[in-house]
């Protein structure tokens, strides 16, 4: 089977009424994406983990899917109603063959190594080094594949950091795979904490797949914790939280609470010109660092007095 990709240059301003428009013209998908990717006039926008930044790029381009058999002449003419009187549309024509996409999705995602001895590998794969510690993981519907540079920083500090014996809590768990790897790195116990039951779900089959000991682990939602702290009774030994740096400042006195004495905090989902703010917020409880910064990330960690 063959489809057809309309692409239409546009600006900010059209970008979304006209992404509705092809939408109600029957498009099977909308795209809006940088028009100059890729060359020296790309335009940054940041947002933060699992959450986009509201903004369009000032040079957009809009690719619309529609079937074969669709009247792209049609379409032009009922959507360009959008764009002021006399401007004309700016388009051309893709044409897209069948293929096999699973097997397409597959190849966009390789073993990723976070350092000598731990490394991400995706179930269709085969390990590069089985004797290392080896997450098995695939892309899915909860946040924190290995791809992004937040999850990569707590791994590598979880790596490096993480004394066998402790208890962690990874709050946002996502797709559970820092609670995993703590549990690979020797945790003797690890809650995942996570607002979506979709994530909940992920992490629990994920840690069975990487043969993780269910007596040592639980994901719930924080309406499962106890009142408005996660861990009353026993503080825990780790708290690593990679978020959004809004929830991280708000959640300080929750996440503060239900770490022990000595224990760490490690913090991650915050842009650099961020990281100032969100140590200020919990130096109230921790000396707080920064650790490392990846792609204009950053790592926070801190030591509870």
């Amino acid at each position: 089977m063959t489809w057809i990709t309309l692409i239409i240059r546009t600006d900010a301003e059209h970008a979304e009424a006209l992404s509705d428009a092809l939408l109600e013209q029957g498009a099977l998908s909308v795209e809006i994406h940088d028009a100059a990717a890729d060359t020296q006039d790309e335009q940054m926008l940041f947002g933060e983990p699992g959450e986009p930044s509201g903004e369009i790029w000032k040079n957009a381009e809009i690719s619309a899917l529609f079937e074969q058999a669709a009247d792209i002449a049609e379409v032009l003419r009922n959507v360009s109603s959008i764009m002021p009187s006399g401007e004309d549309l700016e388009y051309h024509l893709e044409r897209i063959e069948e293929q096999d996409w699973v097997r397409l999705t597959q190849s966009q995602f390789d073993p990723i190594q976070i350092s000598q001895r731990l490394w991400i590998v995706p179930t269709w794969h085969s390990s590069p080094d089985p004797a290392a510690i080896n997450l098995i993981l695939d892309p899915g519907l909860a946040f924190g594949t290995g791809s992004h540079p937040t999850t990569q920083l707590c791994l590598g500090w979880l790596d490096q950091n993480l004394s066998p014996g402790g208890k962690l809590i990874d709050y946002g768990c996502g797709s559970g795979i820092l609670a995993i790897a703590a549990l690979k790195l020797g945790a003797s116990h690890v809650t995942g904490i996570d607002i979506d039951p979709q994530a909940i779900e992920a992490s629990q089959e994920n840690a069975l797949r990487n043969q993780c000991d269910p007596e040592k682990f639980r994901f719930v939602t924080p309406q499962h914790t106890i009142g408005s702290n996660i861990s009353p009774d026993h503080p825990v030994d780790v708290i690593v939280a990679n978020i959004l740096t809004n929830p991280l400042m708000l959640l300080a006195p929750v996440l503060a609470g239900a770490v022990r004495a000595g224990g760490d905090i490690v913090l991650s989902g915050i842009l650099q010109e961020q990281a100032d703010e969100v140590k200020q917020v919990y130096r109230q409880w921790f000396d707080m660092h920064t650790v490392a910064v990846q792609e204009g990330w950053v790592l926070l960690t801190g030591s509870k007095r």
